[in-house]
């Protein structure tokens, strides 16, 4: 199956810190700090690559430093991807405590406010079988020319706490999958399922527990939920719904099955948080799949 993925990417500043709230000091000499290439679109797209799937990436990148840096990750990387050019390449700060907690500054540099050219979608989206398009704006008019085309739409809502919320509508309507985290529900993970079917018609909606593991709807099913086994130690929950968002893609399409695919998404993401970097810590799927045994 070939995915096309949509979505930022920028360059991710990870920082240890010793716990929220953090304590006000002049200065601090942490070891750890590091940098690489992450964003949304792009952990994802990594780690479909990762588990061999087929991907072709799109996103928005700056002629800057930070852009060159990402420009040749991405050209190293094998995914085929169609970067456009934008005012700047955004920038991330992630702040992680000891006990995996983080807190990310995001800074856009204006992309939000950009457009991805519709000929360059429509050409990729050629061959493509799901179009993985990331909540970030620029992505928005690109939902109706995938649904034009006939092909299906997974999104990820992210920290959503209101189906009120008018910036998600759209990935909401169009969305034939739908994946959030749990953290910032007003309600059951259950009932917000429930309320999902209430204003669109995804197939399957997916959501986040965090060390609880995740759950999972179908349209005609009950929900699940799957633990999230103990792997390793935990660094940074930056980038789990990521990681568990694209494991749970890849192997639906493999397997067939969604709470065998949701099993194993799991899995996927419990290794991942064991690394500091969204984008670092992706298994290929021998490596899950002995996991599980």
């Amino acid at each position: 199956m070939r995915f096309l993925v949509a979505g930022s990417i920028n360059v991710e500043t990870t920082v240890p810190v010793e716990g929220f709230p953090m304590e006000y000091l002049p200065v601090r000499y942490p070891a750890g700090i590091a940098s690489a290439v992450s964003g949304v679109g792009w952990n994802i797209a990594l780690a479909l690559h990762t588990l061999g799937s087929e991907v072709v990436f799109l996103s928005l990148v700056g002629r800057d430093a930070a852009g060159r840096m990402v420009r040749e990750e991405v050209g190293g990387s094998g995914i085929a991807a169609v970067l456009e050019d934008a005012p700047a390449t955004p920038q991330s700060v992630i702040l992680y405590d000891p006990s995996g907690r983080r807190r990310a500054e995001t800074d856009l540099k204006g992309t939000l406010e950009a457009a991805y050219p519709f000929a360059r979608f429509d050409a990729a989206l050629t061959g493509c079988e799901l179009a993985v398009l990331a909540n970030v704006n620029w992505t928005r008019p690109l939902l109706a020319r995938a649904a034009a085309a006939g092909v299906p739409i997974a999104t990820d809502l992210h920290d959503i706490a209101s189906l009120d919320n008018p910036y998600d509508a759209d990935y909401l309507q169009h969305a034939a999958v739908l994946f959030c985290s749990g953290e910032n529900l007003p309600e059951a993970p259950e009932r917000f399922c429930r309320r999902v079917w209430e204003r669109a018609d995804p197939e399957v909606v997916g959501i986040g527990l965090g060390a609880d593991g995740a759950l999972l709807a179908g349209r005609r099913t009950a929900p699940v939920v799957v633990p999230a086994p103990r792997l390793r130690p935990v660094v940074s929950t930056i980038g789990a719904g990521d990681a568990l968002f694209a494991a749970f893609l890849h192997f639906r399409r493999r397997l067939g099955d969604t709470e065998a695919a949701l099993r194993r998404a799991a899995t996927f993401a419990a290794w991942k948080v064991g690394e500091a970097s969204a984008s670092a810590g992706f298994l290929t799927e021998a490596e899950v799949e002995a996991l599980c045994g």
